[in-house]
């Protein structure tokens, strides 16, 4: 039998997850949409799915064997610990929560969940682990081909930023890919970062620095840069280059389509992140839902993970409102 899956929130991600489980995913079956938008859950929905208006309804619902959040980032926490009572195994979209007192709640109800069941029913979409490209840039590096890897350059560009955008939701939600990605990659936690920017883009709205520059020290001493712009207008583009003592090791270029003619040579960039990461989205679905088929604990990222990136979000806002000081982490 497949794995009944309810997912809360039809938006761009929650739609994008819906069309994976439904036609990507072997082993699933989407039974359940939920959004308070009802028009807009019933179009993401396929045909034969239930569409509610109330998340609770598709948590405790006896058709859903288990649920994806990915509604908006203020609701995470809460619709997580709601799967928790329900029993329910949940993937819960980044981040965890938007603030540290949230992921601290969640972490806790976990460890006990795990300490009365011995598991955990928690799953976070850090979907970069699961990217091809980010994969094999993790086994060149902890390989030591090249010597010790010595610093770290990232680009997160984006066409637009959401509306409302601050600030501080640039690092909560855009920069918190990176908080989590750079240890991973290095396999050593960040200790300390900085918050700067300069010039503001136009396109910028009131309280959003765009772009701005971010740099993390990890434990082993590598420092990583990050120059992440969510106004760059001509599509999303992400980069990551490690230096090492005798090489340096990156991701290759994202473009879509590479177009020669009439003595020019250009390529296509995708207009955001979803195309580029295609293959981590599908790869991580898929190795949840074929663990919870197996009853194995799945390989995604959890809830200390999901804490640990808001404690260096923490660090960094910290930063941004200290005219840009270096900041320790503080791990819970």
């Amino acid at each position: 039998m497949p794995i009944r899956v309810g997912v809360i929130g039809a938006g761009i991600m929650g739609a994008d997850h819906i069309r994976n489980l439904s036609t990507s995913i072997g082993g699933a079956e989407v039974t359940f949409v939920a959004d308070l938008d009802a028009d807009r859950a019933a179009a993401a929905a396929p045909p034969s799915a239930r569409i509610t208006t109330d998340p609770s309804e598709l948590i405790n619902s006896s058709e859903v064997d288990a649920v994806v959040v990915a509604s908006h980032d203020s609701t995470h926490a809460g619709l997580v610990l709601e799967c928790f009572e329900a029993m329910t195994p949940v993937l819960c979209e980044k981040p965890l929560a938007p603030t540290v007192l949230e992921s601290l709640e969640v972490v806790a109800a976990d460890a006990d969940m795990v300490a009365a069941t011995g598991a955990s029913l928690l799953s976070l979409g850090f979907m970069r682990r699961f990217d091809p490209g980010y994969v094999a840039l993790r086994q060149a590096v902890q390989g030591r081909a090249q010597g010790e890897p010595l610093m770290v350059h990232c680009v997160s560009r984006n066409a637009s930023a959401a509306p409302g955008a601050t600030a501080e939701s640039a690092i909560t939600n855009s920069a918190i890919h990176e908080l989590d990605i750079i240890p991973w990659l290095l396999d050593s936690p960040i200790t300390e970062v900085s918050w700067q920017a300069g010039k503001s883009t136009r396109q910028a709205d009131p309280g959003l620095r765009d772009p701005s520059f971010m740099t993390l020290r990890t434990a082993d001493g590598t420092l990583t840069t990050l120059e992440l712009f969510l106004n760059a207008q001509y599509g999303y583009t992400t980069r990551c280059e490690v230096v090492s003592e005798r090489g340096t090791t990156a991701l290759q270029d994202s473009a879509l389509l590479g177009l020669e003619q009439e003595g020019t040579s250009h390529s296509q960039i995708p207009a955001d992140w979803r195309p580029r990461f295609a293959d981590a989205y599908r790869l991580q679905l898929q190795a949840w839902i074929s663990a919870l088929a197996a009853g194995e604990k799945p390989s995604l990222a959890g809830a200390r993970d999901g804490l640990n990136a808001s404690l260096v979000a923490q660090a960094m806002i910290q930063s941004l409102h200290s005219d840009g000081a270096a900041t320790k982490v503080s791990y819970a």
